[in-house]
């Protein structure tokens, strides 16, 4: 006779294990986070209330909030409230906490104040990798991604939506008192009465969004980039990948390992663009590594002369290609790259064999540039392949060469745009699937850089223990 498996009976008296320790196997990554936590100087690191006060109410030691706060994050528990529910059934939890269970508001104080601490905590396990020579190679991928913050859009303000909003409202105004006049020149009726009052009371709300929209675009209007969150202050509209789409929260930074695919530094902005910031999150990870000279890769999206020559200043090596923002390929002329420069003579070579000599200096948008031009153009036989103007004249900015070393890297390995998006792609996309896809839990720009910090010291965390394994781990920690 065929049958199901079967449980136990729920009545039936059991012998459990008589230690709480017996419940977690020496091989449990959670072993791995008391460890951490017990090595670390919480003291030196600047978190609050490591020695307990004269006075008062006894309060939790700070290492057994964070041994919860990085067990929640490698656990996809992020929220104080849940974490709070786990201390109390969760078995790997109680273990981790010797069964204390603190509420959800001491939970989340603990993530409020101690930000910089859990930052400086990231950084000391990014430290902890280097002495373990994960980084063996000064190779890093730079990237930035968009991470949602607890800001819907409609509750977001720039000069565009502002200007569309009220002219959306006067549309409305507009149609809802040509709606009363036409109800005026009817009859006198019930329903003529309650249509009256419904539209009347339609435009008065209107009026009174529209009133609300003129305040909120003078408070706008006085901010540096003419843009207000109300929900999130520091939360900023960015430009997502996708046509026409968008969203409101924080581009994120991260440097990530080319060998391990260790994140080895991050910083979080809200700035929408990249181009503004190759050379800091550079600076960081060079300083994070302790090396003398790094080599990063990076898309098209970072590409500044002034940001590429802060990297060459700083004996930092980029691989980076340039945008094509010129539409003189589209209509079949040829581009500044059919032009050679020989650095003997200071001259360019066009594609007719003819030299354009230097002419004069000026400066524009901060860059010092030399202006090339010669006046053989008019007699040419391919002038209409070249410039429509009288001269075709070219311009170079005084630290080119730089850029044409970059230039010249990318040709010679073009398998760097490939390894750069299987390297810094990743993590972010982990990352986001252990936050749910949803936005982050915490508001402003300060308190989103400790949770962000929590989620890379948990990525860190799970790679290095699938690539070293637990108990190497625990010792190396425990030697440190």
């Amino acid at each position: 006779m065929r049958r199901f498996v079967e449980g136990e009976d729920r009545s039936q008296s059991t012998l459990f294990p008589e230690r709480l320790d017996e419940y977690v196997g020496e091989d449990n990554p959670v072993r791995v986070v008391d460890v951490f936590v017990d090595e670390l100087d919480l003291g030196g690191l600047g978190f609050e209330r490591v020695s307990p006060l004269a006075t008062g109410r006894p309060s939790y030691h700070p290492s057994v909030l964070l041994k919860l706060y990085i067990y929640g994050y490698l656990n996809r528990v992020q929220s104080s409230r849940r974490l709070e529910r786990e201390a109390g059934r969760n078995v790997e939890v109680m273990w981790l906490t010797c069964r204390l269970a603190p509420d959800h508001k001491t939970i989340a104080n603990f993530r409020k104040d101690n930000g910089p601490a859990i930052r400086k905590v990231c950084a000391q396990f990014v430290g902890l990798c280097r002495q373990l020579d994960l980084f063996a190679e000064a190779s890093v991928a730079i990237d930035g991604s968009k991470f949602k913050a607890v800001n819907t859009r409609d509750k977001n303000f720039t000069r565009a939506k502002v200007k569309r909003r009220l002219a959306q409202i006067e549309e409305s105004v507009d149609r809802y008192l040509h709606q009363l006049d036409s109800s005026d020149r009817q009859e006198p009726s019930l329903a003529r009465e309650t249509k009256t009052d419904r539209l009347k009371d339609k435009i008065a709300k209107l009026k009174e969004e529209m009133h609300r929209l003129e305040k909120l675009e003078a408070r706008m209007l006085a901010t540096p980039d003419q843009q207000i969150s109300l929900t999130d202050p520091d939360a900023r509209s960015m430009a997502t990948s996708g046509r026409g789409s968008g969203m409101v929260g924080y581009n994120v930074q991260s440097a990530v390992d080319i060998k391990h695919h260790l994140i080895v530094a991050h910083e979080v902005t809200n700035v929408g663009t990249d181009r503004a910031q190759l050379s800091s999150i550079a600076k960081k990870t060079k300083a994070a590594l302790k090396t003398d000279k790094l080599y990063v890769v990076a898309d098209r999206g970072y590409f500044s002369s002034l940001e590429i020559l802060a990297c060459d200043k700083a004996n930092i090596t980029v691989t980076l290609p340039k945008p094509v923002t010129s539409g003189i390929k589209a209509k079949g002329r040829f581009g500044k790259q059919d032009f050679i420069y020989i650095d003997e003579d200071d001259v360019y070579l066009c594609p007719a064999g003819e030299r354009l000599v230097y002419r004069f200096t000026n400066e524009e948008k901060g860059l010092t540039l030399h202006r090339y031009w010669t006046t053989a153009c008019q007699g040419c036989a391919i002038k209409d392949q070249c410039t429509t103007d009288k001269q075709r004249r070219i311009t170079r900015w005084e630290h080119e060469y730089i850029l044409e070393d970059v230039q010249q890297r990318l040709d010679e390995h073009p398998e760097k745009m490939r390894q750069r998006r299987e390297t810094v792609e990743h993590p972010f996309g982990t990352i986001k699937c252990w936050m749910g896809y949803t936005h982050f839990q915490m508001k402003t720009l300060k308190r989103v850089g400790t949770e962000m910090a929590l989620h890379v010291l948990a990525y860190n965390l799970k790679r290095v223990i699938n690539i070293i394994g637990i108990r190497p781990l625990i010792a190396a920690m425990s030697a440190a």
